[in-house]
């Protein structure tokens, strides 16, 4: 469960970052061009995206690979990420796959309870 939860929070990291690359791009245009009609309009919560965007694809990566160690807060790290991901930008086509590829590795990473290892978390 422990190479499961690395996989899938490394490969859900990685996506996650792509989306955070559009996001914090998309705030940086916003902030430098303005609005464009039709094409780009102001965002609500501008500071919220722009830290998400950097802050979730750093706890999935990180918490992926604390996840073979010590599975409890690689776990707790992942599903934070997730939850800042679905909770930021939504689940739409193209945040649907790194929010459920981290939240998974994180459940999986919590569930690995008597580990190959002899570090235990539970």
């Amino acid at each position: 469960m422990r190479n499961a939860a690395l996989v899938l929070g490394i490969i859900g990291g990685c996506l996650a970052l792509i989306v955070g690359f559009f996001t914090f791009g998309y705030t940086e245009f916003i902030r430098e061009y303005g609005e464009v009609e039709g094409l780009a309009t102001a965002l609500d919560r501008e500071g919220l995206v722009r830290t998400a965007s950097f802050v979730s694809p750093l706890l999935a990566i990180a918490g992926a690979a604390m996840s073979k160690a010590r599975a409890l807060w690689g776990g707790i790290l992942m599903l934070i990420s997730a939850g800042l991901m679905a909770y930021t930008f939504g689940i739409g086509p193209f945040t649907l796959f790194p929010v459920g590829f981290v939240g998974l590795a994180g459940l999986l990473a919590i569930a690995a309870g008597k580990p190959d290892e002899p570090k235990a978390h539970f």
